[in-house]
């Protein structure tokens, strides 16, 4: 079994804490209590994995905090980087901001 670091129950994404490949179970545990998944794709040390299934467009929340937004439908399991994050910040298209 394999281990990934969730901070927040409010997190749909964590840190892996070892290296992962596609079809390992991994654990994390939030508030006390043991969540597991299986990796759909090779997720290296010390990246994003999703641990929710995020829509397209929904947010990538980390440590309670918006870091980005999916660029597609993410399951759960799935490595979280560049190939399906987009940023949101000085994104006025995505924040309503005022240009």
């Amino acid at each position: 079994m394999k281990s990934l670091i969730v901070m927040s129950a409010e997190d749909n994404v964590g840190n892996a804490i070892e290296d992962i490949v596609g079809g390992d179970e991994v654990s994390y545990t939030v508030g006390g209590k043991v969540h597991t998944f299986t990796a759909v794709d090779e997720i290296p040390f010390g990246f994003k994995a999703a641990v929710k299934d995020i829509p397209a467009s929904g947010d990538i929340i980390k440590y309670k905090e918006v870091v980005g937004q999916a660029g597609r439908d993410i399951r759960a399991g799935e490595c979280v980087h560049i190939h399906n994050v987009e940023g949101k910040r000085g994104r006025g298209d995505i924040m309503g901001e005022k240009a």
